[in-house]
């Protein structure tokens, strides 16, 4: 049995999973609604605001699948009830970031600033200039977004400058020694 896949999700108030019968899965809560097509072999029961997932046998790829169904599921859950968010921060001289409606503008040392546009679901925030935060009820366009955004300018060894997340830590080398 997979360690994952085994493990009970548990449906807050205020969210209503349905499972119809072409096996999408559709979560409604608070903050927005989100599906997800599940793979036929893969079962969701759901009792007293509990969800268990069963796999009809145990072929490899089913055992593959049950964790990975498992996690998206309980992401969703979890993404309709708190939402998810990524921060980055801007290291560099002159590097700021500044949000217009659904817009994000970055000035980082190019000869033209780089704009980006929020998809649905998702809001920039900049609480600083040299911080932007990216949230959303999707996991996946959350993540996505951010790994977008640090590829702009991805921070460099030597002095650290670029575009990071938050919680990034990065490998410094030293620079070359005068003998």
């Amino acid at each position: 049995m997979s360690r994952i896949g085994k493990l009970p999700i548990s449906v807050p108030k205020g969210v209503t999973v349905t499972v119809d019968e072409s096996n999408q899965v559709v979560v409604k809560g608070p903050k927005g609604t989100l599906t997800q097509d599940v793979n036929s072999d893969i079962q969701l029961t759901q009792e007293d605001g509990v969800i268990h997932l069963v796999r009809k046998n145990d072929s490899k790829p089913q055992k593959s699948m049950h964790g990975l169904y498992r996690s998206l599921v309980h992401n969703m859950v979890v993404g309709v009830t708190e939402g998810f968010s990524k921060s980055l921060e801007l290291v560099g001289t002159g590097y700021r970031a500044q949000v217009d409606g659904n817009k994000l503008t970055l000035n980082v040392g190019y000869s033209h600033p780089v704009v980006f546009t929020a998809p649905q679901d998702v809001t920039f925030e900049t609480p600083s200039a040299t911080t932007v935060v990216v949230k959303g009820i999707n996991k996946q366009v959350v993540g996505n977004l951010a790994a977008d955004i640090r590829a702009v300018r991805p921070p460099e060894p030597y002095l650290g400058k670029g575009i990071k997340y938050t919680d990034e830590r990065i490998r410094r080398k030293v620079g070359k020694a005068n003998k």
